[in-house]
C-alpha cells in the first residue's frame, strides 16, 4: 500500500512538473533571432570597403535606400537616417567603424524606430569586408527580435516576419553591392 502511495505521489509530482514547464515554455516571449548572409565580390576588398564604408551614405548602393544622411561621420554614436523609396524612414546609431579592419557596427535605437517600417525589435547588425586574394567577402549579420514583445504575435510581426525581412534587405543589399562593384572592373 505504501509502494502504490509513492507511485501515486511521484506521478502527481511528475505532472505539476511538466505543467509548470510547459507553462513557463509557453509565457517565454521571443527569442533573439539571428540572420548572416554572405557574398563572394569579384573585387579587390579595398574597391569594396570604399563603397559602403561611409556609415552615412548606404544609398549608394542599398537599392532600397533613396537617400541617406548622417551626422557624426564615422566615430561611435554617429546617426543616420535612411529614407527609403516608399518615403518611410529608418534612423540608426553607429557603434563601432573600424576602417583598419573593414568592419562597422551600427543599431537601431527603439525610441526611433516603427515596425511598420521593419518588423524588429533591439535590432544591431555589423557588416565587414575581407579580401579573399583578389576579389571579397562581404558578411552581413544581424541580431534582433520580433517586432511583438509579447506571447501570440500577429504574423506581420512574428519570428518568421522578421527573419523574412532584415534576409531579404541583406540579400538585395549585397546583390546590388556585388552588381556595382564589379561593374566598376
Amino acid at each position: 500500500m505504501k509502494l502504490l502511495a509513492r507511485i501515486r505521489k511521484r506521478n502527481f509530482v511528475c505532472l505539476i512538473f511538466m505543467i509548470t514547464a510547459m507553462a513557463s515554455a509557453h509565457a517565454h516571449g521571443p527569442t533573439r533571432q539571428k540572420v548572416t548572409e554572405k557574398i563572394e565580390i569579384n573585387a579587390p576588398a579595398e574597391k569594396v570597403w570604399a563603397m559602403i564604408g561611409n556609415f552615412a551614405d548606404a544609398a549608394t548602393w542599398l537599392p532600397m535606400v533613396e537617400s541617406s544622411t548622417g551626422e557624426g561621420g564615422n566615430e561611435a554614436g554617429a546617426k543616420r537616417v535612411l529614407t527609403l523609396t516608399d518615403g518611410k524612414q529608418i534612423f540608426e546609431t553607429l557603434k563601432k567603424h573600424k576602417a583598419d579592419k573593414m568592419s562597422y557596427s551600427y543599431r537601431i535605437p527603439a525610441a526611433t524606430h516603427d515596425v511598420a517600417i521593419l518588423p524588429v525589435t533591439n535590432y544591431s547588425s555589423t557588416i565587414s569586408v575581407k579580401a579573399d586574394g583578389e576579389n571579397s567577402i562581404v558578411t552581413w549579420k544581424g541580431a534582433f527580435y520580433r517586432g511583438y514583445p509579447n506571447n501570440d504575435p500577429p504574423p506581420e510581426l512574428n519570428e518568421e516576419a522578421a527573419i523574412s525581412a532584415v534576409t531579404a534587405i541583406y540579400q538585395a543589399g549585397l546583390a546590388n553591392l556585388k552588381k556595382l562593384a564589379e561593374a566598376q572592373q
